[in-house]
C-alpha cells in the first residue's frame, strides 16, 4: 500500500495514545521540578507548598488547556472539512478579547481595583465573551443550516469585534499591558478551580464529540451523502458547535488565547496515525495537551528568571511544524 505523503510514522492508536499520555506525564513532572528560578529543592520544606498549590496545579492546567484546544481543533476541522480551521474560527476568541478589554477599561487596572476585578472574575468574563462571540456568528449565519455561510459569519463577527477591541484599547491605554497578558496566552494564574472547571468543560465535549464522531465520519463523504446515511446535520452542527465553543471558551478563559495549538494537535495526530474521528478527538486532545505543556515549561525555562508568554513558545513551534509541513508537501518528487 502506498505511503501517504506528508506522513511522520505509521503508529496504532492505542500506541500514540500511550506515547502521547506518557508525554504528557513527564512534561507534568518536568513543570513541577522546573520553575523561573530553576530546579526545586526538595529539601527545602517550604518547596512543598510551591509544588504542590502552585506548580502542579499550573502543570496539570495548562495540559488541560491544550487538551480542550486540540479537541476543539479536531471538532472544528471534521465539522468544516477544512485542515486549516482551528478553535478561534467562529469568533471565539474575538469574543473573549472584546469583553476582557471593556471589563478592564471601565473597572481600570489599578491597584484599588484589583478586588473587583476578583469579584467580578476575568474568566468568566472571557468565558461570556466566547459565547457571545459565536453566538453573534450563528445569529449572523442565521442558523447552522449552511456551512459556507458559518464559515463567512465567523471571518466577520472576528473582524468587526477585534476592531472593537482595538477602540477599547484606544479609549484606554492604560489596559494595554493587561491586554497583552490575555492576547500571548499566561498560565500563571492557573489554580486547582480552573484545572477542575476545565476537566468538567472537558469531559462534556469530549462525551459530545466521541457520540458525533460517526456524523463527523460521514461527512467526510459530503453532506449530501451523510443526509442521506440518515445523519440529521442541523442537529449535529448545532451540538458539535456547542462542544467546541465550550471546550474553547474554557481553555481561553482560563489561559487566554494561546495559537496553533488547535490547529497543530490533530495534523500532528493524522501524520502519525490516520484514523476515524472518534479516535482523533482523544488522540488530538492528549496530542494538545502536552503541546501546550511542553511549551509552557519551555516558557519559564528558556530566559529565566523571566517567563516568554506560551503563546509566544506555542506560535513559534506551531510555525514552524507548518512551514515543514508545507516544504515536505510541496517538494516535487525526483
Amino acid at each position: 500500500m502506498p505511503q501517504r505523503k506528508g506522513r511522520l510514522v505509521n503508529l496504532r492508536p492505542g500506541v500514540l495514545l500511550a506515547l502521547l499520555l506518557a508525554a504528557g506525564l513527564l512534561c507534568v513532572l518536568a513543570g513541577v521540578l522546573v520553575g523561573s528560578t530553576g530546579w526545586a529543592d526538595l529539601q527545602d520544606e517550604g518547596m512543598s507548598v510551591i509544588l504542590w498549590e502552585i506548580r502542579l496545579p499550573r502543570s496539570l492546567g495548562a495540559w488541560w488547556a491544550g487538551a480542550l484546544l486540540g479537541m476543539a481543533g479536531a471538532i472544528s476541522q471534521g465539522l468544516f472539512r477544512n485542515p486549516l480551521a482551528d478553535p478561534y474560527l467562529l469568533g471565539s476568541a474575538s469574543g473573549a478579547q472584546l469583553a476582557v478589554a471593556i471589563t478592564l477599561a471601565f473597572v481600570g487596572v489599578s491597584a484599588q481595583h484589583a478586588s473587583l476585578l476578583a469579584d467580578v472574575g476575568l474568566t468568566g468574563i472571557a468565558f461570556v465573551g466566547t459565547l457571545i462571540g459565536v453566538g453573534l456568528t450563528l445569529v449572523l449565519a442565521r442558523g447552522v443550516e449552511q456551512t459556507l455561510r458559518l464559515l463567512l459569519a465567523g471571518v466577520v463577527v472576528g473582524v468587526v469585534l477585534n476592531a472593537l477591541t482595538g477602540l477599547a484599547t484606544l479609549w484606554a491605554p492604560d489596559i494595554l499591558r493587561a491586554m497583552q497578558a490575555f492576547l500571548l496566552g499566561n498560565t500563571g494564574l492557573l489554580g486547582w478551580s480552573s484545572v477542575s472547571v476545565m476537566a468538567a468543560s472537558g469531559a462534556l465535549a469530549l462525551i459530545i464529540g466521541l457520540l458525533a464522531s460517526p456524523a463527523l465520519d460521514a461527512l467526510t463523504l459530503g453532506e449530501a451523502t451523510a443526509a442521506s446515511l440518515g445523519v440529521r446535520m442541523p442537529l449535529v452542527r448545532l451540538l458539535l458547535i456547542f462542544a467546541f465553543a465550550l471546550a474553547t471558551g474554557a481553555a481561553v478563559a482560563q489561559t487566554g488565547i494561546v495559537a496553533f495549538v488547535g490547529l497543530v494537535a490533530p495534523h500532528l495526530v493524522r501524520a502519525a496515525c490516520p484514523t476515524l474521528h472518534g479516535r482523533l478527538i482523544l488522540l488530538s486532545a492528549a496530542a494538545g495537551g502536552a503541546l501546550l505543556l511542553a511549551a509552557d515549561v519551555l516558557a519559564r525555562a528558556l530566559v529565566r528568571p523571566q517567563e516568554l508568554p506560551v503563546g509566544l513558545v506555542t506560535a513559534l513551534l506551531g510555525g514552524v511544524y507548518l512551514l515543514v509541513l508545507m516544504h515536505r508537501r510541496g517538494t516535487p518528487k525526483r
